[in-house]
């Protein structure tokens, strides 16, 4: 496959049509193609923003030619598995073989404000994995001009289809950091997401999800895999330190984060992380090539596309030398 490097547009930090304009942007400087995040609440409060990701991607699609996915969406609590099926499948009728579904099992932070209980992880993943059967089993009805129905687990579908599909039903990528679920999702899944980490993680989640897709007569070398990336880089070290501080503590807690609720809470735990936090979980450097050195090694792993999310506000400045000094020295 060939190398991908995407814009992350953070909906979290960005007002929708910043968000836009700088995936516009980020398309002139050489990258190609938008990930963006679904929240319903920001991270922490200084962030302040939680646009719906679906506007989102359609003026970024009108204004861009690269892919587009939402990275993640969780189609198992705030949305039933048939709404999340029908959005994706309009966006990739209006862009033809631009879009990518990608999904997850869902944080409390966004999935809790409709008042359902929140579960443990291992319910959180097996509803995602049959919200997939749904979403699968409407695809490829509507496709072949039937209606589809499920009565599971956790999720209903009474008979009906999507009355408006693209030619080619989107991929679905699942996003997973342990290896149990990434066999699961090389089985039942088109593709793999993921965020840094230690090599020796990655290896172990590329082999479970080669397992599993092998498992399932699939070529595990013909499916992506998909790195979101978040970094600092700012004019100096100073900035670039000071803007992971204040714009993505999140990035520095080294504790599971998927059963908070609050902004303020995260705010709270974030006036604990340090500088020392950030250590092998994020770049922060004004040196474009230290940077470069960090993705070039997850692309040595073997990603075929990563989305790079720069957390400072400096997203023009940061687009325009990542463009220039970063981007054309990276080798597949």
């Amino acid at each position: 496959m060939s190398l991908t490097i995407g814009y992350a547009a953070a909906l979290e930090q960005f007002h929708p049509r910043d968000a836009v304009r700088y995936a516009e942007q980020a398309e002139h400087h050489g990258f190609s193609g938008v990930m963006a995040a679904d929240h319903f609440q920001p991270w922490t409060p200084t962030q302040g923003q939680a646009a719906f990701v679906w506007n989102v991607l359609s003026a970024v699609a009108e204004r861009t030619t690269g892919d587009l996915g939402p990275g993640v969406t969780a189609p198992t609590f705030r949305y039933h598995p048939a709404v999340v099926a029908q959005a994706s499948a309009t966006l990739a009728a209006m862009y033809p073989g631009r879009h990518w579904l990608g999904l997850g099992s869902g944080e409390a932070l966004n999935e809790h404000v409709t008042g359902q209980y929140w579960p443990e992880a291992p319910e959180r993943i097996n509803r995602m994995f049959e919200a997939i059967e749904i979403i699968r089993k409407l695809f490829t009805a509507s496709l072949a001009g039937k209606d589809a129905k499920h009565a599971g687990t956790y999720f209903r579908l009474e008979s009906t289809r999507l009355w408006t599909m693209p030619e080619q039903a989107p991929p679905i990528l699942v996003a997973t950091g342990g290896p149990v679920t990434a066999r699961r999702a090389g089985k039942h899944a088109d593709g793999l997401i993921t965020v840094g980490a230690p090599r020796e993680k990655i290896a172990g989640l590329f082999e479970k999800f080669d397992a599993g897709a092998r498992e399932a007569g699939k070529d595990p070398g013909t499916m992506p895999k998909v790195l979101q990336l978040h970094l600092s880089w700012a004019p100096t070290d100073e900035e670039a330190l000071a803007n992971a501080l204040t714009e993505w503590p999140n990035g520095g807690m080294k504790f599971p984060k998927a059963d908070i609720r609050s902004p303020f809470d995260f705010a709270a735990m974030a006036r604990l992380v340090g500088a020392e936090d950030f250590a092998g979980r994020m770049v922060i450097s004004a040196d474009p090539d230290e940077h470069r050195a960090e993705i070039q090694r997850y692309v040595d792993l073997g990603f075929d596309r990563i989305y790079l999310h720069n957390v400072g506000r400096n997203q023009e400045e940061w687009l325009e030398v990542f463009g220039r000094d970063v981007l054309p020295k990276l080798a597949r």
